[in-house]
């Protein structure tokens, strides 16, 4: 419907506003995707650090084995793209892969940022915010997580297990039935967007996931939406950096939006903190 009154134009979009802050108000948390990871590099502890100073409800990281049995926090298989040197993760040991410099590839003021282990981010995560583990790893990492897991103290409630790999999220939920994990899927348009509503509900039954983590495009629609909650599944939406985008994924009620810039949303959507 075209609106050519002025001030309905205006009460529209105060309405709009309000809504948008009603369902910040109920719970959509804002999450920093590898940390603040606009500002400072990724996967580090300064990203980490600087999500939460920028108030972001909860952080999202990317968690893979090394050669020696450590779960450390890196997105690719191998260091080249974020450090200054190439080393296979999976080969490496802890001590060989805290030799590079995670940090320099994004500004002089990073120099020495070395790579984080899950138990070294786990200890400064703040009381009552989220962490987001995706996994990089096989079902082998499965023990080793339940092992840090219980070392940290973190409770269950804080902590959700993000994985593209559907048998990856059923060994979760089997070893540790007391967290969340959700599914990550993105999407492709062939002859419609695929997996369609019905793959999606279809997988996440098949491997016992908790929720949806969702690419912002796609299939992702109020339809959706419905179909989640009557099932009450949760759904998390990445990587979103606009302010227009996460409003829209704010009055669908999702329960999470993973950015690049946390401080910069929050301030962009009138929620500061």
């Amino acid at each position: 419907m075209l609106i050519s009154n002025p001030g309905t134009r205006m009460l529209m979009n105060v309405s709009a506003d309000q809504n948008v802050r009603n369902s910040m108000a109920c719970n959509t948390l804002i999450i920093g995707h590898r940390g603040a990871s606009r500002d400072a590099p990724e996967n580090t502890l300064a990203s980490i650090r600087l999500a939460f100073e920028q108030g972001a409800d909860g952080i999202e990281a990317d968690f893979r084995l090394t050669g020696d049995g450590r779960i450390v926090c890196l997105h690719d298989e191998r260091t080249a793209r974020t450090s200054d040197g190439d080393l296979a993760v999976a080969q490496m040991s802890l001590p060989e892969l805290e030799r590079l410099d995670f940090g320099s590839w994004k500004g002089a003021q990073w120099r020495g940022e070395r790579i984080p282990t899950l138990r070294e981010i786990l200890a400064l995560l703040p009381q009552g915010k989220r962490i987001y583990i995706e996994l990089k790893s096989g079902t082998e990492i499965v023990p080793k997580l339940k092992e840090e897991l219980a070392a940290s103290g973190v409770p269950a409630e804080q902590v959700r297990f993000l994985a593209f790999d559907a048998g990856l999220i059923k060994a979760v939920k089997e070893e540790l039935p007391a967290y969340r994990a959700c599914w990550l899927t993105d999407y492709r348009y062939r002859n419609g967007w695929r997996p369609s509503h019905q793959e999606i509900i279809a997988t996440l039954a098949g491997c016992g996931a908790d929720g949806l983590a969702s690419s912002d495009k796609g299939a992702l629609d109020s339809e959706l939406v419905r179909e989640l909650r009557q099932r009450d599944l949760e759904l998390h939406v990445w990587t979103v950096d606009r302010a227009r985008a996460a409003r829209r994924l704010l009055l669908l009620g999702v329960d999470s939006i993973m950015t690049n810039r946390p401080g910069w949303l929050r301030d962009a959507l009138g929620d500061k903190p």
